[in-house]
């Protein structure tokens, strides 16, 4: 099941290549810095379905820019700590004796990661905590996320956080690309100082930047690429909300670890928890899962 190899990856980062026995072409890779999912190959013989920065700075502290970053215990710079939390800039550990997640037939193969608050971590947000992260390859060659965060304080103070799967999709051009399943449900813009609108087109288009956060939204949602005659399509649970983004030319052109026309070739559409923050007492833990796959 949990068949895994641990290699070297770029700039010498320890890497974790994940393979599915019984389909051929089927992996993924997680880097342990960040928990950092940055390559995902399913069995339709498709090449990579992430999207990672060409120039992405695979160099601590800075996080990588593309694939699947975590944003914990805060989604952007809606809080006090540095814009998307620490999660994605930390050396995550192999999970060996895991209180194991529920066991699911479905995983053909995948590893266990947690991450446990530092010193330093615990001086800008002072709460004890355990994060496990499973990252499994289910039939087809499908990319599952489960996510379990835990409330370790002794003191019996609870702690709140948002939460995000900020997934950059590969796709062919973000012009012929449509994100259905968010008709009529209210969303926050964040180019327009998060004021609250309410979708009213049967799917998000792009032809300029595109940075929202939608509320309460469905269990799936798709994302078709025109061109690639592809669709993505993410199941979640546990995950409410949905960001969609593309920085489009001039964001793209400000951002160091970006190439100035690679926004027409990625779209973010996250699974997160941000409008209302997850509150966890002692003991108590929070599940999210997320499922990606392709039609």
């Amino acid at each position: 099941m949990s068949s895994y190899d641990l290699l070297k990856g770029i700039n010498g980062l320890d890497k974790i290549l994940i393979r599915d026995a019984t389909a051929t072409g089927c992996s993924a890779e997680v880097y342990l810095y960040g928990a950092h999912v940055t390559s995902w190959k399913n069995d339709h013989g498709e090449e990579e379905l992430l999207f990672v920065s060409s120039k992405s700075i695979f160099d601590p502290p800075k996080a990588i820019r593309g694939g699947i970053p975590i944003c914990f215990p805060q989604f952007s710079n809606h809080g006090t700590l540095p814009s998307h939390g620490f999660a994605r800039n930390r050396f995550w550990t192999i999970d060996n004796d895991p209180p194991p997640f529920p066991t699911n037939a479905s995983e053909t193969a995948f590893v266990d990661l947690i991450l446990k608050p530092s010193e330093d971590d615990m001086k800008i947000w002072p709460h004890s905590f355990e994060f496990r992260r499973r990252v499994a390859l289910g039939p087809g060659g499908d990319l599952i996320l489960k996510s379990r965060i835990r409330n370790t304080n002794n003191e019996g103070e609870p702690f709140s956080f948002t939460f995000a799967n900020h997934t950059y999709f590969s796709v062919s051009d973000i012009s012929g690309v449509r994100v259905e399943g968010l008709k009529t449900l209210d969303y926050l813009d964040n180019l327009q100082k998060m004021k609250r609108f309410t979708e009213h087109g049967d799917a998000i288009t792009f032809a300029s930047e595109v940075d929202r956060i939608y509320l309460s939204t469905p269990a799936k949602i798709s994302i078709l690429d025109h061109e690639k005659k592809r669709s993505f399509v993410l199941r979640k649970d546990g995950l409410p909300d949905a960001v969609v983004w593309n920085p489009w030319d001039k964001k793209a052109k400000s951002m160091a670890d970006f190439g100035d026309d690679e926004y027409k070739h990625m779209v973010c559409v996250e699974a997160a928890a941000i409008e209302k923050p997850i509150t966890l007492k002692p003991g108590e833990e929070w599940n999210g899962t997320l499922e990606l796959s392709t039609v």
